[in-house]
C-alpha cells in the first residue's frame, strides 16, 4: 500500500509521501536509544511538564487536527473533534496521575521479614524504545492511548502507523517536538508493512504495541516471540449487544445506533451482534431498524451527516461482499444492504440491519468493519451467553439489563475484556481496555496499560546492609 493520503468521500489522491529507507530508519532507532538514556533520568514533574504542553497544542488546534482526520480516512467532523479532545483528556489524565500510578509498591512486613530481608520494595523503570504499530480507524487516539503512558513511564517511542494516515502520524511527531519533548523521544516512520519485522528485530527496540487486524498481530506477535520481546495486542472485535426484558428499551435502541455507527461503523469495540430476548425482540428490531434508516449518510465535513464513507474502495467492497454472502444464504436486510443512491463518488455504504443470520454466513464468523448489524433472538439469559460466546473474539460487551441476578451471571460467563451494563462500550483513561481469545492480549490505560512497558523490579535489602 503506498504511503498516501487518499479522500474517502471522493477516492481522490491529495499526497503521497516517500518512504524512509532503511538507513534512515535504522538512524531514527539509534535516535530514539540516545534520548531514552537521558530522558529515562527526568523526573516526572519534568515529564508532566511535557506531556501538558502537548495537550494544551492539540487542544488549540483541534479544528485543523480534527479535518485532518476527516480528510484522511473520513471519519465525520464532529466525531473527529471529540476525538482530539479525547486525547487532549488523557495526556492530561496521564500527567496528573503517572507519578502515583508507578509509585513504589511494599509488601508487608511480616512478608519481608520471612523472605530474609530488612527492607523489600518493587520499582518500576521504563524499558526504552517502543514499536507502536497503530491503526487509521482512530488516527489520534489509538497512539495517544499508547504514547501518554509510555512516555511519562520514561520510554521513548517509534510509530509505524497506517500508510492512509501519513499526515497525521507526521503531525503527532511535530506536536511532541513542539511541545519541548527531547529529540528523538517520539518519531514516526513512514515505512510500509514489511519494514516491520526489521524494526522489531533491532535490538535497541525493547518492545512492541500494535492495534489491529488478527494477522498483523499474528506477525508481529511471531517476531517478537522470536526474539523474545514483550508486547501488547489489541486486535480485532464482534462485540455483543445484548438486550434482556428488563433493560431501558428506549435507551437500548437509541444507543445502540450511536453502538454500531461510531466511526462510520470502523471500531473494534462497534457493537455488532445484537442479541434481543425474544420477549422485547420485535419492539427493538422495529424500532433500531427505523433509526439506522433515518441516518444521513454523506460528506463527514458536513456537520449534519451521521455516517461518512469508509476507509478505501477495498473496505467497502469486503464490506459488500459479507453482506451480499449474508444475503444470498438466506439473510434478510431489514434496511441498507447496498451502496447509498446519490453517492457517485467515495466509498459510501448505507446503515443495514441484517436478521436471519446462521452460522455458515460469513457474517456470523467475522468482524464487520462497517455500518452493518446482525439482530438475532434468543429465549433466555443462557441462550444470550451461549451466542455472545461463540465467537474467536473476546474484545468487549454491552447488555442491558436492570435484575442483578442476571448481572452476576453475565459477569462471572461473559468472555469478554470488558462490560459495560446499560451503557456502550467506550474507552476511558482511568479504566484498562484489552480483550481475550483472539481480540489479543495485555491491557492499555489506566495503571495497567502504563505498567505494561515497565520492568516492575524487585528491590531486596539484606541484614547486612544496615537498616533502611
Amino acid at each position: 500500500m503506498a504511503i498516501a493520503t487518499v479522500n474517502p468521500a471522493t477516492g481522490e489522491t491529495l499526497r503521497t509521501f516517500d518512504p524512509l529507507t532503511p538507513e534512515e530508519t535504522v538512524r531514527r532507532i539509534a535516535a530514539a536509544a540516545s534520548a531514552f538514556e537521558e530522558y529515562r533520568l527526568k523526573g516526572f514533574a519534568e515529564r508532566s511538564r511535557l506531556m501538558r504542553a502537548a495537550a494544551d497544542l492539540l487542544e488549540r488546534e483541534n479544528e485543523p487536527a480534527a479535518r485532518m482526520l476527516t480528510t484522511e480516512m473520513g471519519k465525520t467532523i464532529g466525531a473527529a473533534r471529540a476525538e482530539a479532545s479525547k486525547c487532549v483528556k488523557a495526556m492530561r489524565w496521564y500527567a496528573q496521575h503517572a507519578e502515583a500510578l508507578l509509585g513504589d509498591e511494599y509488601p508487608s512486613q511480616p512478608d519481608v521479614e520471612d523472605s530474609g530481608a530488612i527492607a523489600a520494595r518493587v520499582v518500576y523503570r521504563p524499558l526504552g524504545p517502543v514499536l507502536a504499530v497503530m491503526p487509521w480507524n482512530f488516527p489520534l487516539w489509538q497512539v495517544i492511548r499508547f504514547a501518554a503512558p509510555a512516555l511519562m513511564a520514561g520510554n521513548t517511542a517509534l510509530l509505524k502507523h497506517a500508510s492512509n494516515v501519513p499526515q497525521t502520524a507526521l503531525y503527532l511527531e511535530e506536536l511532541f517536538h513542539r511541545a519541548g519533548f527531547p529529540d528523538g523521544c517520539f518519531q514516526t516512520l513512514l515505512v510500509p508493512s514489511s519494514s516491520i519485522e526489521a524494526v522489531l528485530r533491532d535490538p535497541r527496540v525493547v518492545a512492541a504495541t500494535l492495534t489491529g487486524s488478527e494477522g498483523a498481530g499474528r506477525s508481529v506477535a511471531a517476531v517478537a516471540g522470536d526474539e523474545v520481546k514483550k508486547t501488547v495486542l489489541e486486535l480485532g472485535g464482534s462485540d455483543p449487544y445484548i438486550v434482556m426484558p428488563s433493560g431501558d428499551l428506549d435507551a437500548a435502541v437509541r444507543i445502540a445506533v450511536t453502538a454500531r455507527v461510531q466511526n462510520n461503523g470502523q471500531s473494534c469495540i462497534a457493537a455488532k451482534r445484537f442479541i434481543v430476548h425474544a420477549d422485547v425482540h420485535d419492539v427493538f428490531l422495529q424500532r433500531f431498524t427505523a433509526e439506522m434508516s433515518e441516518l444521513t449518510v454523506g460528506d463527514p465535513m458536513d456537520e449534519s451527516t451521521d455516517v461518512g464513507p469508509l476507509s478505501s474502495e477495498q473496505a467497502r467492497d469486503d464490506l459488500a461482499e459479507i453482506v451480499d454472502d449474508a444475503v444470498g444464504k438466506g439473510a434478510r436486510a431489514e434496511c441498507g444492504g447496498r451502496r447509498p443512491q446519490g453517492l457517485d463518488r467515495g466509498w459510501f455504504y448505507a446503515p443495514t440491519v441484517l436478521t436471519g443470520v446462521t452460522e455458515e454466513m460469513r457474517i456470523h464468523r467475522e468482524e464487520t468493519f462497517g455500518p452493518v448489524a446482525s439482530v438475532y433472538r434468543v429465549p433466555d439469559l443462557r441462550a444470550a451467553i451461549r451466542l455472545a460466546n461463540a465467537t474467536s473474539f473476546g474484545l468487549s460487551s454491552n447488555i442491558w439489563t436492570q435484575d442483578e441476578d442476571e448481572r452476576a451471571v453475565f459477569i462471572r460467563d461473559l468472555e469478554a475484556g470488558g462490560l459495560y451494563f446499560n451503557g456502550m462500550t467506550a474507552s476511558h483513561p482511568a479504566l484498562p481496555f484489552g480483550g481475550v481469545k483472539r481480540s489479543g492480549y495485555g491491557r492499555e490505560l489506566a495503571g495497567h496499560g502504563i505498567k505494561e512497558f515497565c520492568n516492575a523490579t524487585t528491590v531486596w535489602v539484606g541484614p547486612g546492609s544496615g537498616q533502611q
